[in-house]
């Protein structure tokens, strides 16, 4: 292809069926689409045979449901109806939606700016300049610039460029070339936004066992301070010209405890699966979204259930997002928490590491299956 001709693409490899390590040219996204601007088609690895992409009407589809933190913040409360309140909601949503916007997060506003700033800094550089910035995935392990979830070389491949990095525990990347070195500021303010969004996601997994009626610590125990891990994957989306003919992200659920995820300019494309409808995610200017991840639906024993989401693309907009995927130590073997000796035991105890191997072995699935492997 063209755009391999000129040194476009991404290595991936993988694990054929024979069991021997591939390597396989994957087109850089990005540069595809530019090519592609004049055109009105995609090459044949991008297209779905049946991409069933179409989201609901937009006057029948529910908003997604929007919690104050500001409300939940036991110092900052004096009123306890309007607490418990809230409480009382962020359980209905959680156990219902999965997923849900917060307000009054506390990330300050100049913080979230910062992040944009960058991250667009980064991709508005040439490819020759991101590469020569940072690894990519075929070198370290799923971190750096790049794409995972590259399976075969047949199988149809997501409108999308990726870049991850590991924020905690402190020193995981050390010696490691997976932070981009421009812009300069780049790492800086990616990590300044994750020691701040890192309070939030401790206090929400405190809220939510208390919603649960569970005791608040239950959930957060399971996180060492000095060990847990916080990936970041930033996600860009270029305007494609066919969007009916594949997806940006295909179906899945998080594999991780709690993901929080931001975007940019609210140019929409995230949807959520809601009894057997695929519904538009938008959130305005500000607000984070939370997502439920496999492992808290582990360590809830199934009171929370983690949402089958996507992508899709558009034709005329770009779109970035920022994910924090919030997990255990990696050696750390999370508690399937119940009530009472009399409830039943839904999922059994697993090794973070152990499932993660398990999820990113399996997927990307047509279904939600990866979870099965905790199942008691």
């Amino acid at each position: 292809m063209e755009e391999e001709d000129k040194g476009y693409f991404h290595e991936a490899s993988f694990i054929d069926k024979e069991g021997q390590l591939r390597t396989s040219k994957v087109p850089v996204v990005q540069e595809l689409a530019r090519q592609l601007q004049v055109l009105n088609h995609l090459p044949d690895k991008f297209r779905r045979v049946h991409p069933d992409h179409q989201p609901v009407t937009p006057s029948f589809a529910l908003p997604i449901p929007t919690i104050n933190m500001a409300k939940l913040r036991l110092a900052a409360e004096p009123q306890p109806k309007v607490r418990a309140q809230e409480l009382a909601k962020l359980a209905s949503v959680a156990k219902e939606w999965g997923m849900f916007l917060i307000t009054d997060h506390g990330v300050p506003s100049n913080v979230l700016h910062g992040v944009k700033d960058v991250v667009k800094g980064f991709f508005g550089l040439s490819f020759v300049e991101k590469k020569a910035s940072v690894g990519s995935y075929a070198s370290v392990d799923n971190m750096g610039y790049g794409r995972n979830f590259v399976k075969s070389e047949d199988q149809p491949l997501d409108w999308i460029d990726r870049l991850t990095m590991k924020a905690a525990p402190e020193g995981a990347s050390e010696g490691l070339h997976v932070w981009p070195q421009k812009p300069t500021n780049f790492r800086q303010a990616i990590e300044q936004y994750v020691r701040e969004a890192r309070k939030v996601l401790d206090e929400l997994l405190e809220v939510l066992a208390e919603s649960l009626s569970l005791e608040r610590h239950v959930f957060i125990q399971q996180f060492d301070t000095n060990e847990s891990e916080i990936n970041v994957r930033v996600n860009y989306y270029p305007p494609c010209p066919r969007p009916d003919q594949t997806l940006g992200l295909t179906p899945h659920t998080d594999a991780s405890a709690l993901t929080i995820l931001m975007e940019f300019d609210t140019s929409g494309g995230l949807q959520v699966l809601k009894d057997q409808k695929w519904l538009p995610v938008k959130w305005p200017r500000d607000t984070l979204l939370v997502n439920v991840g496999d492992m808290l639906e582990i360590m809830s024993n199934g009171r929370l259930q983690s949402p089958w989401h996507r992508v899709v693309t558009q034709m005329d907009v770009e779109r970035f997002s920022v994910a924090l995927f919030y997990n255990p130590a990696s050696l750390a073997e999370i508690v399937s928490v119940r009530n009472t000796t009399m409830e039943k035991e839904s999922y059994k105890n697993v090794v973070v590491g152990d499932y993660l191997q398990h999820f990113y072995k399996i997927s990307p699935t047509t279904e939600k299956v990866a979870i099965k492997f905790a199942k008691a």
